[in-house]
């Protein structure tokens, strides 16, 4: 039986670990033929493990607040399958926390370009690449806090509030020429990247009892909504940022 994505070229970003690495081996067990973007983490693990279980896999170096890396990798996408037909923008950092009027000037920047300018960078050249061929889909990683706020995060939380935006704003201007634009918000997830917060005295604990779940999201527990967004079962959905939070944006 053919799975959900069989035969679509898909690009991802931030897919060395975490909910990257978790959304590429569904996609490939989906029959995704997959580029796999890393920045600092190479993913030639994943790459080996995907190929080994009969999938089909790349891989690109991508900085995406490098613009020529953005463009490179939708290139090498190309280059590879001929074709782009799903995106997923999932690269960012987590700045450490702090009160806003004690974050350097550099530290909000770069919270920006890793987290915002990368996503706006990496769809600049993804659109074009969707356009030749009919459409396709892009789903960016926003975060709950892109919906809610958190203290001592202002950065982070403008950041991901700028991905809800900017989803919006491309789902609209790209709704009648085939390309669909949505995000996922993920809650609290236990991945490489978070790993440093959750380790902090009593900060696991507190989401726990915030959450009603009282738990924290697993990486696998973040791929069905990626794997819908990506499938043809979402033809008529796009502009929307779906929360994967465990209920916790609803008290």
């Amino acid at each position: 039986m053919a799975g959900r994505l069989q035969g679509k070229a898909v690009l991802i970003t931030g897919s060395a670990t975490g909910i990257g690495a978790a959304v590429a081996k569904r996609m490939a067990k989906e029959g995704a033929q997959l580029m796999l973007g890393y920045h600092n983490t190479p993913n030639d693990g994943l790459v080996a493990e995907i190929r080994a279980s009969g999938g089909v896999a790349d891989r690109v170096r991508i900085d995406a607040t490098n613009e020529e890396d953005c463009r490179a990798g939708v290139a090498a996408t190309l280059e590879e399958y001929g074709r782009l037909d799903v995106a997923f923008n999932n690269h960012g950092v987590l700045p450490r926390g702090g009160l806003l009027h004690e974050c350097p000037t550099e530290e909000f920047d770069w919270t920006i370009a890793a987290n915002l300018k990368g996503v706006f960078l990496m769809m600049k050249h993804e659109v074009p690449a969707m356009l030749a061929s009919g459409g396709g889909s892009i789903i960016n990683t926003a975060s709950l806090v892109g919906i809610t706020a958190d203290p001592m995060t202002t950065p982070y939380v403008a950041a991901k509030h700028g991905v809800v935006g900017l989803t919006k704003g491309a789902a609209l201007d790209y709704a009648q020429q085939g390309i669909r634009v949505n995000a996922i918000a993920p809650g609290l997830t236990e991945t490489a990247m978070a790993r440093p917060i959750m380790n902090e005295a009593g900060f696991s604990e507190a989401i726990k009892t915030r959450n009603p779940m009282g738990r924290i999201s697993q990486p696998d527990e973040q791929v069905g909504m990626v794997i819908y967004l990506a499938s043809n079962e979402s033809t008529f959905t796009t502009g929307q940022t779906f929360l994967v939070d465990g209920g916790q944006a609803a008290h």
